[in-house]
C-alpha cells in the first residue's frame, strides 16, 4: 500500500512539475485574438518549440574552462575559458549517476578494461558515487553497451572521437560539472 500511495505522489508531483513549466510567466495576458495567425503545431499537439540550440551550454554550470555533464540530456560541452562550447556530443551513462555538483579529474587512464570486460581507452574518472568510481571513457570497439542493472558501474561511454576530444581536455585538475 505504501508503495502505491508513494507512486501515486511522485506521479503527482511530476505532473505538477510539468503544468508549472508549461505555464505562462504571466497569467494576466490575454491570448491574441482570433483572426490572428496560429502558433504552427508539433505532431504531439503541442505548440511547435523553437530547435534547442545543442552547442547551448547549460545555464548554471558556472563559468570558465569545464567539462558540463547534463544528466537528463545524456550529453557532455567541452567548454572554454571564455564559456564557449568548443564541443558537445551525447553520451551513454552506466548504472550509477554522480550527484549534480562541481568535481575536479583525479585521474586518468590511457588504456584499460571495462566492467563490462570491453577495453576501454581515455578514462577520465572525476568522481565518486556508491562506492564507484564515476567517469568518461570511450570503448577501443566502438560499442556503446546498454549496462547490466544488476551491477553498479560509473562508466559514461562515448564515441572514439568524442573520447579523444575529452582525453585531451580534460587534464588532472580540470573542472567537471555535473547538472541535472
Amino acid at each position: 500500500m505504501a508503495g502505491l500511495t508513494a507512486a501515486a505522489v511522485a506521479a503527482v508531483c511530476f505532473l505538477a512539475y510539468q503544468a508549472s513549466a508549461n505555464a505562462p510567466a504571466d497569467l494576466s495576458v490575454k491570448p491574441p485574438a482570433s483572426g490572428r495567425t496560429t502558433p504552427s503545431v508539433s505532431p504531439s499537439g503541442g505548440p511547435k518549440q523553437p530547435a534547442k540550440d545543442p552547442l547551448a551550454v547549460p545555464a548554471g554550470s558556472g563559468t570558465g574552462e569545464r567539462v558540463v555533464y547534463a544528466l537528463s540530456d545524456r550529453r557532455v560541452w567541452l567548454v572554454d575559458a571564455k564559456g564557449k562550447a568548443t564541443r558537445t556530443f551525447k553520451v551513454w551513462p552506466s548504472t550509477v549517476d554522480p550527484l549534480p555538483g562541481a568535481y575536479t579529474v583525479g585521474s586518468r587512464s590511457g588504456s584499460v578494461r571495462g566492467s563490462d570486460g570491453v577495453r576501454i581507452e581515455h578514462v577520465v574518472r572525476f568522481a565518486t558515487a556508491q562506492d564507484v568510481a564515476v567517469g568518461f571513457s570511450a570503448a577501443v570497439d566502438g560499442s556503446t553497451p546498454s549496462p547490466d542493472p544488476s551491477k553498479k558501474t560509473g562508466g559514461i561511454r562515448m564515441k572514439r572521437a568524442d573520447g579523444d576530444a575529452m582525453w585531451t581536455f580534460a587534464v588532472i585538475g580540470a573542472k567537471v560539472v555535473v547538472v541535472s
